[in-house]
């Protein structure tokens, strides 16, 4: 099985379409290649338990984020602000950039 290009990267605005967290937008925080999974900043989250250390002296339990499936993300489109797909467009230098496919607009 070879390794696919994701269309989402590190630092894009996001969108859950699906699951528990759908509707809530963030910024992609991680991207597991290898997993098609992405970590998304105030989705799913999770209750870790954690012991007492240094950092954390009582433990206790903590709200984490844990990875999500890429086909659940759709790209925040930066002209609407709504969820769309990505395409992939020569850019007038002849790079290929990402585009916003709802308004055509670069993807930064």
């Amino acid at each position: 099985m070879g390794k696919i290009k994701l269309k989402i990267r590190k630092g894009d605005l996001v969108q859950v379409i699906a699951g528990d967290s759908k509707g809530t937008q963030g910024k992609v925080l991680e991207v597991i290649i290898d997993k098609n999974r992405a970590v998304v900043e105030g989705a799913n989250l999770v209750s870790k338990h954690t012991k007492p250390n240094a950092a954390n002296p009582n433990g206790g339990i903590i709200k984490k984020e844990a990875p999500i499936h890429i086909s659940n993300l759709a790209l925040v489109d930066p002209k609407s602000g709504k969820a769309t797909r990505v395409g992939r467009q020569k850019n007038s230098e002849g790079k290929l950039v990402r585009v916003a496919k709802k308004s055509g607009e670069e993807i930064k």
